[in-house]
């Protein structure tokens, strides 16, 4: 699942995140990037002992940080997981059908992480030339 070219964060969305959390928001960025890894992983883990109550947990803490900074298309897949692994859990079913979605996970994280810090980065330049630069 690549959302190349799609809109991988919604920047009004970021930009309230941003204001709201003020100075806290880059400490903030840095637990989703820290605990976002560990979600991952937790559910990559879950999905290879086929334990779909493990899987609940960390999508829905991955769902609800992915929110908080506008990363819709992660919230929506990490979302997915988590109801298909409540669903499983109530079953007492496998996991096993999500599995292209815990696959499809990761590289969307690490996309949406890459567009989260490239966008909120006060040192990367925005576009070249400007004022006072020679574009070229």
């Amino acid at each position: 699942m690549s959302f190349e070219g799609g809109i991988l964060v919604d920047r009004d969305a970021l930009a309230r995140a941003r204001h709201e959390l003020g100075a806290g928001f880059v400490r903030i960025l840095g637990y989703f990037r820290e605990d976002g890894t560990k979600s991952v992983a937790a559910i990559e883990e879950a999905m290879r002992k086929g334990n779909a109550a493990a899987l609940v947990i960390p999508a829905h803490t991955l769902k609800g940080e992915a929110r908080q900074f506008g990363a819709d298309p992660l919230a929506t897949l990490a979302e997915k997981i988590e109801d298909h692994a409540r669903g499983c859990v109530e079953r007492h079913d496998s996991p096993e059908d999500a599995i292209a979605d815990v696959v499809a996970l990761r590289p969307l994280f690490f996309q949406t992480l890459a567009v989260l810090e490239r966008d909120t980065n006060p040192l990367v330049a925005r576009r070249p030339g400007g004022f006072g630069r020679r574009a070229g």
